[in-house]
């Protein structure tokens, strides 16, 4: 889902002791020297690079997404302060030039380039960066899972503009990620500050909006989008980043998402030529990888995936102020809150048969908050809960779940049969299969599981809105820095999907979570933040808000056509995505 949001992803920047200018990107030039420039490399330009999603966008605003069917445009239409290094994994410059950190670390000032312009051809300037984050993100009246990110201890960042260039960051605390925070998108004050003024924030730029509204700094811009068919994006002839070579770009001249039904037909297309990359799943690998040279395309093998896939149930004790009845069936809500139910309900996955079955053996089990491939703040020193249907049946007996009639299906103390509906997102057929091995795993030790499969955006709704569901398998982006997952793990964060939004902490290790990420986020000593973090995943596989299932193995299969082509594990096959040319049009 990423997540369900945009990742705010990469390594530790320790904050340094004294004033530092980082000056590590490339200054924006002049407008008369572009045309000169193109001319240098014309035969780069030009082309399309099309791409597939199984979901549609929920809309193209990008504050309020918390889905990537949204974000995976909205991130290219909408640009920083930094911008990832995806081969390093450090922040770099993009819409500030350079940035200067008082001694302390609580003050920061971003140099913004000059001349750069939105894609109306208004100047950009610190006034937007300022809108972003005091009228956006710390709206309270905007839901975002933004401002879980940029909340600490409580406190908020005082934003404040010094002049149309420059702009300033006062901290209320150390806040050790801060700077790859910064990759957070700018929007667009002089578009935007009306619909705030009228109350009307959330239902602007949904995808109804002609194209021609949206505006941003990024590579691209919306050109046209047809529900359930593609979504087009075309080239900035006014984005502000240059080449090495002068070269203003991006080179492509669009980018189409093709919106297709399944991963089947992703791969289906993708044989035929039709897209020019497709991310493998297991069982994909021994079909594609002999018509590598036939068909003129490259696997490449990446690792374990960076994102987490998990089962949960719904625990939210809240009532539905509408309805007046509780969200959750009180009977239910008594089986999901149960330590021994959830453990049960681990101990019951049966990983290897999903790895083997499903994967091809190309997988790995997840048993921590963070896949491996985080590296540093990855912990493998915490639970794991190997299959062990004998150690689950013992579990739900001595929690009093106990097949009393004898027909397969356990009940809980009072009597009441544990049948639940369980749900996962449609066209993903991986997630499904697994799903299925889950609903039968969980059968296997009395439960009676009725299986759902939603179309994307209505899972996401269910899980962040209208909060009607039992079970759920969902998956999260991740990425290198734990703080990124606040808004998940915050008690009261807008992704605390088993129980978003507490006033107040529902239990006790939640509170001590909550500590740990506004602890460990102000350590600037990065061996001391990582023993935060070991024990917020060691909470995690103690008390199971989320049983996590299997991590895939990353296989990027992509067309033998593009020039400046560097796929990494952490920025997949396009994360240079504005130097990319295709070499043959």
């Amino acid at each position: 889902m990423q997540g369900i949001k945009r990742n705010f992803l990469s390594v530790l920047v320790c904050l340094v002791a004294v004033f530092t200018v980082a000056s590590c990107g490339k200054k924006s030039e002049s407008p008369q020297s572009v045309s000169q420039k193109e001319k240098k490399s014309d035969s780069k330009y030009g082309g399309t690079l099309v791409l597939s999603t199984i979901s549609d966008p929920k809309s193209f605003n990008d504050i309020i997404a918390k889905e990537t069917s949204t974000t995976v445009i909205t991130g290219l239409i909408f640009d920083g302060l930094v911008k990832m290094d995806s081969v390093a994994i450090e922040p770099i410059p993009a819409l500030a030039e350079s940035w200067d950190v008082s001694e302390d670390g609580l003050t920061w000032i971003f140099n913004l380039r000059d001349q750069v312009v939105w894609s109306d051809g208004k100047p950009f300037t610190a006034e937007d960066v300022a809108f972003t984050f005091n009228d956006l993100i710390y709206n309270s009246d905007i839901p975002n899972s933004a401002r879980d990110i940029f909340t600490v201890d409580g406190k908020q960042f005082e934003v404040t503009v010094i002049n149309p260039l420059t702009v300033q960051f006062k901290l209320p605390t150390k806040f050790a990620p801060f700077l790859m925070f910064m990759t957070q998108a700018i929007m667009p004050k002089h578009i935007l500050e009306k619909s705030v003024e009228e109350g009307v924030f959330d239902s602007t730029w949904g995808v109804n909006t002609p194209p021609d509204q949206i505006v941003g700094t990024g590579a691209f811009l919306l050109e046209k989008y047809v529900s359930g068919q593609r979504i087009i994006l075309k080239r900035n002839p006014k984005y502000w980043q240059f080449g090495e070579g002068g070269d203003r770009l991006p080179y492509l001249d669009k980018i189409i998402y093709m919106i297709v039904q399944s991963q089947d037909v992703q791969l289906l297309k993708f044989q035929r030529g039709e897209i020019d990359y497709y991310a493998l799943r297991g069982s994909d690998y021994p079909i594609l990888k002999p018509e590598e040279k036939k068909r003129n395309f490259t696997i490449y093998r990446a690792g374990p995936a960076f994102g987490t896939v998990f089962t949960l149930f719904n625990q939210n004790s809240r009532t539905n102020p509408e309805t007046g009845k509780p969200f959750v069936d009180p009977v239910k809500l008594n089986w999901f809150t149960t330590l021994d139910f959830r453990k049960a309900a681990a101990y019951a996955l049966d990983k290897q048969s999903m790895i083997k079955i499903v994967m091809n053996g190309l997988g790995y089990p997840q048993w921590s908050s963070m896949s491996p491939s985080a590296g540093f703040f990855h912990n493998d020193e915490v639970i794991k809960y190997e299959y062990n249907p004998d150690m689950a049946k013992e579990l739900l007996t001595n929690a009093g779940f106990i097949d009393r009639d004898r027909d397969g299906i356990v009940e809980d103390p009072e009597g009441n049969p544990v049948e639940f509906t369980f749900i996962t997102n449609s066209g993903n057929t991986d997630r499904i299969k697994i799903a299925n091995l889950i609903r039968k795993d969980w059968e296997k030790i009395g439960f009676k599981v009725n299986f759902l499969q939603l179309e994307f955006n209505t899972l996401v709704t269910k899980l962040n809105a209208t909060y009607d569901w039992d079970a759920a398998m969902i998956g999260l982006t991740g990425g290198v820095e734990p703080h990124s997952g606040r808004n998940v793990w915050n008690s009261g964060g807008q992704l605390h999907l088993w129980n978003p939004l507490q006033p107040k902490p529902a239990t006790d290790w939640e509170r001590d979570v909550n500590k740990l990420f506004d602890s460990g986020v102000q350590e600037l000593d990065r061996n001391e933040r990582k023993a935060y973090y070991d024990i917020w995943q060691v909470l995690v596989s103690e008390y199971l808000p989320v049983i996590y299932t299997v991590l895939s193995e990353s296989l990027l299969g992509v067309q033998n056509k593009f020039g400046n082509l560097n796929p990494t594990p952490y920025g997949g096959a396009f994360h240079n995505i504005e130097e990319i040319y295709i070499q043959q049009k």
